[in-house]
């Protein structure tokens, strides 16, 4: 994959980053719940092909078309068939170049790659697993999966932590063909930044611009991961410089509006925000946002219909309303937590003491704007404030991130 990298793989599928919105990036003692979508479908010719029944006349075998290598090495002639586009014939020449050498990992990569280009990612998934059971360390392996992962298929928190898996395993490792380095840099920068661990998503993109300084998708990742670690002033002037990219203007224009937002600049905010909907109006719906007092109604509704032992761990702990995060309780913590969160906890969990600076020393608070911005209808919103409140209980009673994570309440 040395000759066409990520960017070959970016051209291929129309966009190296999921259209799906990405998950509100988690924090140390707050919610990370991101509106729950509906299962993608795949398309024709995406994933299995169809299972049919034995007696189904309308079954038909589709093989592959004969590999014509022209004299080279089948291997050589599927990665000449793939950098052409030609991608029936670089799967043929794949398969059969598995076929001759089935211990090759490069062959079972190869192979990889055509079908993730093809739309065909359970079939992907087993080359790619294929291959690094033959060889762990195969560099073309380890990119095309950790692409498939964090960037092909749907996101989801386990394939984003498997694509970084990949992605770091490919960076770590001497043997890596240098031209290799940047993209699964890229990649891992995608990964981190959906994990919300913008630090480390910093320092990849950092990698891939200290080798390619104009890469849109990393300077992307970069502005994405300042604007979670709260460097506002180095953010806005990140996405100021995206505003001319066609795919990323979109983004641009939405990441400056919450900027514009948190400085109380309503109107302004409100400007980029349009465009924003205007540009990709099924990345960016209007939010369904309740007044304030509706949103409180809301809340208080979510505490009443609380279990039992929940609304007596909350007895003297306020859940109250606010707009947006505010400052200190963002930089609160190092890192910082996510401008986006939907809710946070503040205090000692139960059973630890309280330091005496503050009365009540527990509390809750829900974020009307970013709930509003995490779901796309008013009955996803009443759930999404459903679970955001259990996820604040949950560290109200000492669980972390990842425990909360487990029990789905991410």
């Amino acid at each position: 994959m040395s000759r066409r990298g990520l960017l070959a793989l970016c051209l291929l599928f129309a966009a190296c980053k999921r259209t799906a919105p990405a998950p509100v990036t988690p924090d140390a003692g707050a919610p990370s719940v991101s509106a729950v979508g509906a299962p993608a479908t795949p398309g024709p010719g995406a994933g299995d092909a169809p299972v049919m029944s034995p007696g189904d006349a309308t079954h038909r075998v589709q093989p592959l078309a004969v590999c014509r290598t022209d004299g080279a090495a089948p291997l050589d002639a599927a990665r000449r068939y793939f950098d052409e586009g030609r991608l029936e014939e670089a799967l043929s020449c794949a398969a059969q170049a598995a076929a001759l050498e089935p211990d090759l990992a490069a062959a079972h990569a190869e192979r990889g790659v055509a079908l993730a280009a093809l739309g065909r990612e359970a079939e992907a998934q087993l080359a790619y697993a294929r291959a690094l059971a033959i060889d762990p360390g195969d560099p073309d392996a380890l990119l095309g999966s950790a692409h498939l992962y964090a960037v092909q298929l749907p996101s989801s928190r386990e394939r984003d932590e498997l694509g970084a898996l990949y992605a770091e395993r490919g960076l770590s490792q001497r043997g890596t063909p240098p031209e290799l380095v940047p993209h699964l840099a890229l990649v891992a920068a995608m990964a981190f930044n959906d994990l919300g661990q913008a630090e480390e998503a910093l320092a990849r993109a950092a990698i891939v611009l200290a080798r390619e300084p104009g890469s849109r998708e990393a300077l992307y990742e970069r502005a994405l991961a300042l604007f979670e670690l709260c460097r506002f002033d180095e953010a806005r002037a990140a996405f100021s410089g995206l505003l001319d990219d066609p795919e990323r203007a979109a983004h641009g224009h939405q990441h400056l509006g919450l900027l514009l937002e948190r400085q109380g600049k309503w109107r302004a905010a409100q400007v980029h925000f349009d465009k924003a909907r205007q540009l990709a109006p099924e990345d960016f719906p209007a939010p369904p946002l309740p007044s304030v007092e509706e949103f409180r109604a809301e809340v208080a509704r979510a505490v009443a219909a609380l279990p039992e032992d929940m609304r007596g761990d909350l007895d003297g702990v306020p859940v109250s309303a606010e707009e947006l995060p505010a400052d200190g309780d963002l930089l609160a913590n190092q890192p910082p937590l996510s401008p986006t969160i939907l809710g946070l906890f503040r205090g000692p969990p139960l059973g630890e003491p309280c330091d005496g600076s503050e009365e009540p020393c527990r509390s809750v608070v829900l974020y009307r704007r970013n709930l509003a911005r995490a779901v796309r209808t008013t009955e996803e919103l009443r759930e999404q404030i459903r679970v955001t409140l259990l996820h604040e209980i949950g560290h109200l009673r000492g669980e972390d991130d990842e425990e909360l994570a487990a029990r789905g309440l991410e």
